[in-house]
């Protein structure tokens, strides 16, 4: 493996390549996003206005209905998007295939803790890849550990014949300053230099040859860009829970990311992990603002990524999103506790980036991505807060009209996916195949979705109270109560709460109450294995 490449691929026959649709020109971006928006008031004026008439003028009302109006905007927000992103996939996609020209790629796995085997693995797996394809003269692999000092031996010992044949290069620095950030960081101070650009892949996450080479095209041929998020899929799951988050991904990931990366136009996102980052556009970025302030709501930024994007945009680069997940996977949660501690480091982060949305010199749409990461996580607890008023008899319920609006507006992503899914599309058995896997789907959440509810309603409060998450590291030794218990908590407290506002409330609290009671069993059933 050479530090210095050839200058040129672009003698090789290379037909394995995905294309990479060209990015939108800002004009389209301006109209999609005109049409989001006009979807997104369409779609909730009416609930937001019916709910005013019968939510009452008084005090729980005049509470109610903002918190109403806020979240039922962000499901039509949702909506909207799916919809665009549908009305993209059903347009023929054109996209010319193209060879890398052979710039110098280095490609980044993250490693912080994890088990080093499968990420060696797949590291192996790319570099046969590479050089099938003939990229590996124009591409190294870096493996950048932030790993304990005790994890050292093991991590050697699973890249060691990696490294021996020069495959593969490893370093574990000594101290992990600035987390991922900062190993990066560190990396493109050393090695940077070198190359043209980077492609960033965490421990549990995949990417094709193919996937990379198709990346790269598209860099090189699009001077302004500076960063490329790619669509992913999830890996093959290993519990009920694991086969339940890649159905809803399968399902409906391409309309959402397709709506996104329509909307969005040059000013894309960046979700951490596979990414290409062109090295000029980086240096733009990586100093990461430090909140002031302690954790959880001060000091540094703990989700980069989309604050990344945001400085790299601002910076004058356009960031792009490839909505195709061909050949790009990465790793889901396979039990509910590793799912939850994932979740409260995610919501840590991204409730800092509300401190970051009155930045001087961003771009609106990267505002609007900061500020949807928010509401992803604020949007919990003011369900949570409108189901108490319900409950309580503070606030009428909805009536059976409205209570139908309201789940006609959650349904909206999921008929989107299923309108362009390719077996609803085909007919016959293949039709009723994917009918099915949506039904199945549309079960999955609506058990999942209350657990998630409490769960991210407590994460919140707790970032909100002043307690730090940290960083992941390795799993503390302490006694945890069972899985469900604390979802089981809340079904009952909602349940008295309802019983003594006189019950009108049960039947309409019934979907949300169930499987809080039933969470410790419905825990067992999700973890257990596929």
């Amino acid at each position: 493996m050479t530090a210095h490449p050839p200058k040129s691929f672009a003698h090789l026959d290379l037909p394995q390549i995905v294309p990479v649709r060209p990015l939108a020109p800002a004009a389209v971006s301006r109209r999609a996003r005109l049409a989001v928006a006009v979807l997104t008031l369409t779609l909730s004026a009416p609930l937001i206005v019916a709910f005013a008439a019968g939510a009452g003028g008084g005090g729980a009302g005049a509470l109610a209905i903002p918190l109403f109006a806020l979240n039922t905007l962000w499901v039509a927000f949702g909506g909207a998007a799916a919809l665009l992103g549908a009305a993209v996939l059903l347009r023929p996609n054109s996209a010319p295939r193209a060879a890398p020209l052979g710039t110098p790629t280095a490609v980044l796995y993250l490693l912080c803790n994890e088990p080093p085997e499968p990420v060696a693995a797949a590291a192996a797996r790319l570099a046969r890849d590479l050089e099938r394809g003939r990229l590996d003269r124009s591409t190294d692999i870096f493996v950048l550990s932030d790993s304990a000092p005790q994890a050292e031996a093991a991590e050697r010992a699973a890249f060691g014949a990696l490294i021996a044949e020069g495959r593969v290069r490893y370093r574990r620095r000594a101290r992990n300053t600035g987390r991922k950030p900062g190993n990066i960081a560190d990396w493109a101070r050393r090695e940077g230099h070198r190359y043209a650009q980077m492609a960033v892949l965490d421990a549990d996450s995949r990417m094709s040859a193919a996937r990379l080479g198709a990346m790269i095209a598209r860099m090189e041929r699009a001077p302004r860009t500076g960063l490329i998020q790619s669509g992913m899929r999830l890996l093959p799951a290993r519990s009920r829970l694991g086969r339940a988050l890649r159905l809803s991904s399968r399902l409906g990931g391409p309309v959402a990311t397709e709506g996104l990366a329509a909307w969005a136009g040059p000013a894309g996102n960046y979700w951490g992990h596979n990414a290409l980052i062109r090295m000029r556009a980086y240096r733009a970025a990586r100093r990461l603002p430090r909140l002031p302030g302690r954790a959880p709501l001060g000091g540094p930024v703990l989700s980069h990524d989309f604050v990344e994007a945001a400085l790299i945009r601002r910076a004058g680069w356009d960031v792009e999103v490839s909505p195709e997940s061909r050949g790009s996977f990465e790793d889901a949660p396979q039990t509910l506790r590793a799912f939850h501690k994932r979740d409260r480091r995610w919501c840590q982060g991204n409730l800092q980036h509300a401190r970051l949305l009155g930045l001087n010199g961003f771009d609106p749409a990267s505002r609007v991505h900061l500020a949807t990461g928010v509401m992803s996580y604020l949007a919990a607890p003011v369900w949570l807060a409108l189901v108490v008023l319900f409950a309580t008899g503070l606030v009428p319920a909805p009536g059976l009209v409205l209570l139908a609006g309201v789940v006609a507006l959650l349904l909206v992503q999921k008929m989107a996916a299923l309108a362009v899914h390719p077996g609803v599309r085909r007919g016959g058995q293949a039709r009723r195949i994917a009918l099915r896997a949506g039904l199945a789907e549309a079960a999955l959440s609506t058990l999942l979705a209350p657990l998630l509810l409490v769960r991210q309603t407590g994460a919140v409060i707790s970032v909100l109270a002043g307690r730090d998450c940290g960083w992941k590291g390795p799993e503390a030794a302490a006694w945890r109560p069972p899985a469900g218990v604390a979802e089981t908590g809340a079904g009952l407290a909602l349940l008295a709460l309802a019983l003594g506002g006189g019950g009108a409330a049960l039947p309409w609290l019934a979907p949300l109450v169930l499987p809080l009671l039933a969470a410790p069993a419905l825990s067992r059933w999700l973890e257990a294995a596929a």
